[in-house]
């Protein structure tokens, strides 16, 4: 039996897909399908692992026509270490799964380490709940991440995103972009922030919109600059302002109206 046939033979022991050695061995599906069809050879580095991974001795794995030979002499299916063989980082992937996934699958290390999990720990992760450098997931928590809720760094989150940088229906951040917009740079339909910009209504140390409230610039078609000495935004009179939204959005939400006019008095 030679090389790729041994190799091809343990996968299938062990219930591996192309894809999931390739993760194992930090390599491309690619790499393995090439491997088993013969058409390349693993690097010294790679054979090691694949021993680790499988329980073989490396004689027995390289030498053609050799039988597999176990380390301890009772390899089976089950005998290989169920957690990837890793020199520069940690892995863990439980055996429960759901939807076809891992419940937990945590990979960290040096390198692109990549997580994919119903919780996804890794420096690139993908889940529900995905934490990582870069993630992305329902719920996801990084540097740069991607999905219905996201807070990093960099957020992009479908329904809210919390980040320096945020993006998302509902974002706050230092620079805020969204349908409602809470930061130092606010751009949206609704902004709040030192500098607010908005197609209908922007709240803000300066502030630029159709409906304009500032405490120093107002501009827009209808404009509230705060009067007193404290330039306080609390001076403003709600009941104006909802007037207001009402006569330029006739059919803006109450509860809009509501959230867009809360802090004032």
């Amino acid at each position: 039996m030679k090389f790729y046939e041994k190799l091809q033979t343990l996968r299938k022991e062990k219930g591996l897909s192309q894809e999931m050695l390739a993760e194992m061995l930090d390599v491309s599906r690619q790499a393995v399908s090439k491997w088993e069809s013969g058409m390349t050879y693993p690097e010294v580095d790679k054979l090691i692992a694949i021993s680790e991974i499988f329980n073989v001795t490396l004689d027995s794995l390289v030498k053609d026509d050799e039988p597999l030979d176990s380390k301890d002499g009772q390899r089976t299916a089950d005998s290989a270490p169920y957690y990837p063989y890793r020199r520069n980082g940690y892995e863990y992937k439980s055996e429960r799964t759901l939807f076809g996934l891992p419940l937990v699958h945590v990979n960290i290390g040096w390198g692109m380490k990549k997580a994919k999990g119903i919780i996804a720990i890794g420096n690139v992760a993908s889940g529900l709940l995905s934490i990582g450098i870069a993630s992305a997931g329902l719920l996801s928590i990084g540097v740069f991440n991607a999905g219905l809720i996201g807070i990093g760094a960099i957020a992009f989150g479908l329904i809210f995103a919390v980040g320096s940088i945020a993006v998302g229906t509902f974002a706050i951040g230092a620079i805020a972009i969204g349908v409602f917009a809470l930061g130092a740079l606010a751009i949206g339909m609704f902004s709040t922030g030192a500098l607010a910009v908005a197609t209908h209504m922007a709240i803000g140390n300066h502030a630029y919109g159709h409906i304009a409230i500032g405490q120093e610039v107002a501009q827009g078609a209808r404009t509230f600059l705060t009067e007193t000495p404290s330039h306080s935004l609390s001076s403003i009179n709600a009941a104006e302002v909802k007037a207001a939204i009402q006569e330029e959005f006739p059919n803006m939400w109450d509860w809009i109206t509501r959230l867009m006019t809360v802090r004032f008095r």
